[in-house]
């Protein structure tokens, strides 16, 4: 976990022994190696916690040249959590399994009726006031994975019923990583996780391990995509630089989590992160569960945390396979 700050006793003048810690080692901001990168990012992660206060359970890797990754962060990393939405990954990593067994093509149509729309502010659905209407596939996991709309999970629920999506998220070693089944077949919450496994998750996906090719290259342009989640890990990055970072949020009541890839500067999974915080928080805590933007604490811990993990590792590399993401360009209309 990187430099920890000793204790030492002092002679007060009371002549009782007093505890007086001393300074804490400063890593430098931009590493060269991975083993002071993952001292930086622990040591910036222990700062942000402190701080945020709360219950977390995290776990975070930096790659080193040879492609193998070490822990810089694990904090009960193993217990289980609830996932939020950040287990629209795992629901999306199913639909894409389905598709790469030619079960599901992502340019076939699901209906969007009046019933299957979730009235929330989250998405966009909600908000097109035109029901019954045609999507596809497709547009349903970029609407699930950019602005993590809830309407999507159902609409994704209609070509992977519950129970399927369970036992394929099994099969690929996930038993944690599973959602909670209701009456209607087609429809579920989105269930529990861990940490380890959702960051197994994301690093089996860019080490291709998941997932055909096409359906790796498809998840994570979406993922890296400039209308996914900004208020958090990316917060404090410029536009570039969000694009080199593939991440998803969740929150509900007093949880507020975020799991993702950063890329190195020549398109290789440096860095995974798998961050999960919930309980009581500094500040007012009626507030807090209210307050899902940046002003939470954990959230304005993740994206301190955000611009220090890619500072630690904007200046190394490793042999890990390329991702290349698309150029994104920006249009005036027409």
């Amino acid at each position: 976990m990187g430099t920890v700050a000793a204790a030492t006793a002092v002679l007060g003048s009371n002549g009782a022994a007093q505890a007086q810690e001393e300074p804490e080692v400063e890593i430098e901001r931009f590493p060269t190696t991975a083993e002071r990168s993952r001292k930086r990012v622990a040591q910036i992660y222990r700062r942000q916690v402190r701080k945020a206060r709360g219950t977390w359970s995290s776990y975070i890797t930096v790659a080193d040249l040879d492609g193998n990754t070490r822990p810089a962060v694990d904090e009960d990393a193993d217990r289980v959590v609830e996932a939020y939405s950040v287990n629209k990954i795992a629901v999306a990593v199913a639909v894409l399994d389905k598709v790469d067994r030619g079960l599901v093509k992502l340019d076939q149509t699901v209906t969007v009726s009046a019933a299957i729309v979730i009235q929330d502010t989250d998405g966009i659905f909600a908000l097109d006031g035109a029901y019954p209407s045609e999507v596809t596939v497709g547009h349903a996991l970029a609407n699930l994975l950019t602005v993590s709309d809830n309407t999507a999970v159902r609409l994704c629920g209609l070509v992977v019923p519950a129970l399927e999506l369970n036992e394929i998220l099994r099969s690929k070693g996930f038993v944690h990583t599973q959602v909670v089944p209701v009456t209607n077949p087609n429809r579920f919450f989105l269930g529990t996780t861990t940490a380890r496994e959702t960051h197994t998750l994301l690093q089996k996906l860019v080490d291709g391990e998941l997932l055909s090719p096409a359906s790796t290259a498809y998840l994570l342009n979406i993922l890296r995509a400039t209308a996914s989640f900004t208020d958090g890990v990316r917060l404090n990055l410029t536009t570039n630089e969000r694009l080199r970072v593939a991440t998803k949020a969740g929150w509900f009541e007093d949880g507020r989590n975020e799991a993702g890839i950063m890329f190195s500067e020549d398109n290789r999974a440096i860095l995974v992160y798998s961050m999960f915080a919930s309980g009581t928080f500094t500040g007012d805590k009626a507030q807090n569960d209210q307050d899902f933007s940046t002003t939470h604490p954990a959230v304005a811990a993740r994206a301190e945390l955000g611009r220090s993990m890619f500072d630690a590792v904007i200046k190394i590399t490793t042999s890990k396979p390329k991702h290349r993401a698309k150029v994104y360009r920006f249009f005036n209309g027409g």
